[in-house]
């Protein structure tokens, strides 16, 4: 186990007593990672079940959270209140529909974390991105002074610098935000920004890519959208280490960076990379996965959101949940 996962895993370890709501217990990878989480003081894991799976849970040693009437009823109005009072007929529930949701395991487990009854939570294993989003952003909401939601993967990479060692950086946006404005690229980089300090635990180093360094690439609407972002952000947050717009390079590579733009603050050193598209994010990310021996990626992790969750790959395997709950129980 690499340092970055043993030390998530030892932070977590202080914090076991916080309980991590899980809405997936038919899944035997998250079942089989909650057991693990349990046994390695990570977390408390809690799981949303029915009457059905409530045995299974409990001969595991895993604790449930019975749907009970009473709560999916509350549930129920909830969402009736919230929901059906809108002008727009197309977002209004009737209470067949919110009866229908209030019984969905991921809605009741939101639930659960918006009153308190969790620390955090983990889904993905079986629900959608798209799933998860929405019934947090319905019943467990934004961060102060966030309007994004956002996520970002965290890249444990093999040497790379000059005299390096093995690194975590953090890539953002690769799961939410398809073409973001301006406005959103500040909050997605003040967000992975924040997200860091928490998880990973150093100072962020953030760039702004692009496919141009400091005008080299012309005046382009990608790029001023670049240049927007950081000004927002150096408005916001005028103590955070950021600049742009710059080729991934230039981030990354202090010879490089010295070349293309010597005044850019990065040097070389980003820690934070943020991409102009979902696209972009995205891509690059499966291309270092795939491309770069010992690579790791973890993520995608949900930043922006009142509360740590996060949305698995449904692809995701025992050991990757495990690490995801790290994650999101460091935050807590």
């Amino acid at each position: 186990m690499n340092n970055f996962l043993h030390n998530l895993r030892v932070r977590a370890v202080k914090k076991h007593t916080k309980k991590i709501i899980f809405p997936e217990a038919k899944d035997s990878r998250v079942l089989e990672a909650a057991q693990i989480a349990l046994k390695e003081k990570i977390t408390t894991p809690v799981f949303v079940c029915n009457s059905e799976d409530a045995p299974k849970i409990k001969a595991l040693g895993l604790t449930c959270a019975p749907m009970e009437e009473k709560r999916i009823d509350s549930l129920q109005e909830l969402l009736l209140e919230m929901r059906g009072g809108k002008s727009s007929t197309k977002n209004k529930l009737t209470k067949e529909e919110a009866y229908s949701l209030a019984r969905d395991p991921l809605m009741y487990s939101m639930y659960l974390l918006r009153l308190g009854e969790g620390d955090g939570l983990v889904a993905g294993a079986v629900y959608t991105t798209a799933d998860v989003l929405r019934a947090g952003l319905s019943l467990v909401g934004k961060a102060e002074g966030i309007q994004t939601v956002s996520s970002s993967f965290y890249m444990i990479v093999p040497p790379f610098r000059d005299g390096g060692t093995e690194e975590v950086l953090t890539f953002s946006d690769c799961a939410v935000v398809p073409q973001p404005t301006s406005e959103q690229l500040a909050d997605i980089a003040i967000s992975a920004a924040d997200a860091r300090s928490r998880i990973v635990g150093d100072e962020p180093k953030v760039a702004l890519l692009s496919y141009s360094t400091k005008g080299s690439g012309g005046n382009s609407q990608s790029i001023t959208l670049v240049k927007e972002a950081l000004a927002l952000v150096r408005k916001r947050r005028p103590n955070l280490i950021i600049d742009g717009e710059m080729q991934a390079d230039a981030a990354l590579i202090k010879t490089i960076s010295e070349r293309k733009s010597p005044e850019n603050l990065i040097k070389g050193a980003a820690n934070v990379l943020i991409f102009p598209s979902l696209d972009a994010a995205n891509i690059s990310y499966k291309l270092v996965s795939c491309l770069v021996p010992g690579t790791m990626a973890l993520g995608p992790i949900l930043q922006g959101m009142k509360k740590p969750m996060s949305d698995l790959s449904r692809g995701a395997q025992t050991n990757d949940i495990v690490d995801i709950v790290s994650i999101v129980s460091s935050q807590i």
